[in-house]
């Protein structure tokens, strides 16, 4: 299946560049661009992409308010994957609690760029090891408060299922916390199926925030 993707970006060159780059990949197919958020909404609803390509800073509208809309409509089924220039603490938060798939910085290699849509568009999260180091950094700065008992927190989930989100939390691939658990790597992805659908989440990056966010999962020294 060829996937779809929507760049936003407002400035043309970055729009063009990485049109070129991802129409060579045999996969993938740029159906359209946009130039800010809003024209991002507009364009997302007239052709169905797979994928939104998503800049940060744009006029009109920025690109956290335009991924939370794009993903909190009904039904939305759209991924996106934030690109920018700014490797900063606060995008990364925001992006990620806005309902972004993933987060990339603009300087990423051809074959990065691509792979990471694929990865977005089968519905995994691109949390690369120092985007979510600095995501638990900012969730430790801003949690405060009293924290429910875990088994609150975590609704019906089993010990091994609480397990595997912490591990997701951390930022681990399946094929790697199925290494740590000494288990196979289906078994692995079944549990994280049966964690979305309990919490109601629809994808990694959702379970690795909510597990910060919602205290069950907690940094080592805070």
């Amino acid at each position: 299946m060829t996937i779809r993707v929507l760049i936003a970006d407002d400035q043309m060159m970055v729009r063009q560049g990485f049109t070129v780059l991802l129409d060579a990949e045999p996969d993938i197919e740029v159906v359209g661009q946009a130039v800010d958020g809003l024209d991002a909404l507009e364009k997302a609803a007239e052709l169905g992409p797979d994928v939104v390509l998503m800049d940060i800073r744009m006029p009109r509208l920025g690109g956290i308010d335009a991924t939370r809309r794009l993903t909190g409509a009904p039904g939305a089924t759209v991924r996106v994957l934030v690109l920018t220039t700014f490797d900063l603490d606060e995008y990364v938060y925001e992006a990620l609690r806005s309902g972004a798939s993933g987060f990339l910085l603009k300087d990423a290699s051809a074959a990065e760029l691509a792979e990471a849509v694929r990865v977005v568009a089968a519905g995994d999260a691109l949390l690369a090891p120092n985007i979510t180091k600095r995501l638990i950094a900012e969730f430790s700065r801003v949690s405060s408060g009293p924290r429910a008992p875990v088994r609150e927190r975590a609704g019906d989930l089993t010990e091994r299922e609480t397990e595997v989100l912490s591990l997701i939390a951390q930022g681990l691939s399946n094929a790697e916390i199925a290494v740590r658990l000494v288990v196979a790597e289906q078994t692995v992805k079944t549990h994280v199926s049966r964690i979305l659908v309990k919490l109601g989440l629809r994808d990694r990056t959702q379970a690795a925030v909510h597990a910060y966010e919602s205290g069950l999962v907690r940094p080592a020294g805070y």
